[in-house]
């Protein structure tokens, strides 16, 4: 039986226009990558203020997109999560051109591709310095060029889709990194009409 990876609804317009900002999408990646951090660890990590990322963070918060870690710190010093469970973007080509909706919608998902050509080019030059041969080694960067339809793509997602599922449900030991995957699926412009 094939798990399931249920992407969560597409967020509001509300929700959107909080993320909409480079910092904020920043700082949900960090959490995201990273786990728990105050507001002073964040702007360390950030090159930015603790008074900016604290902020941002309450904004964040107003829209369910962040939480406070209740089981850390004291009162002086707040630890922030990721709110559990995906984000999902709405399909900006659905949106009207030039709608704020679509303008949020584009400026999120810019900034969140060019953080994940940033994660990348950090392995890249830096791997080796952080990590041993058991990493190394496993380290994957394909790319992989297929001819298919759009409805045997979509079946290709869902079964991706299942083994990320069945590796969320998983628990993970103790010594577990955090572990980035970055999978792009779709139609190469150029190609239509080209035979291989």
């Amino acid at each position: 039986m094939q798990e399931e990876f249920t992407r969560a609804p597409a967020l509001g317009t509300a929700a959107l226009r909080a993320l909409a900002h480079p910092l904020r999408v920043r700082i949900l990646d960090e959490l995201s990558m990273y786990g728990p951090l105050t507001a002073s660890g964040l702007g360390e990590r950030l090159g930015e203020s603790s008074g900016a990322t604290s902020y941002h963070l309450r904004q964040l918060e107003k829209q369910g997109l962040v939480a406070e870690d209740v089981g850390r710190g004291t009162a002086r010093e707040r630890w922030w999560k990721r709110a559990p469970g995906s984000i999902t973007l709405p399909d900006a080509h659905r949106q009207p051109e030039g709608s704020a909706e679509r303008l949020a919608t584009e400026l999120i998902d810019q900034e969140w591709m060019s953080r994940r050509d940033d994660t990348v080019r950090e392995f890249r030059s830096r791997g080796e310095e952080v990590f041993g041969p058991e990493w190394l080694d496993v380290a994957s960067f394909d790319t992989v060029n297929l001819r298919l339809t759009a409805d045997e793509l979509r079946e290709l997602v869902a079964e991706i889709d299942g083994v990320v599922a069945r590796r969320l449900q998983a628990q993970s030991s103790a010594d577990a990194r955090p572990v980035q995957l970055q999978l792009n699926a779709f139609p190469l412009v150029r190609g239509q009409g080209v035979t291989l």
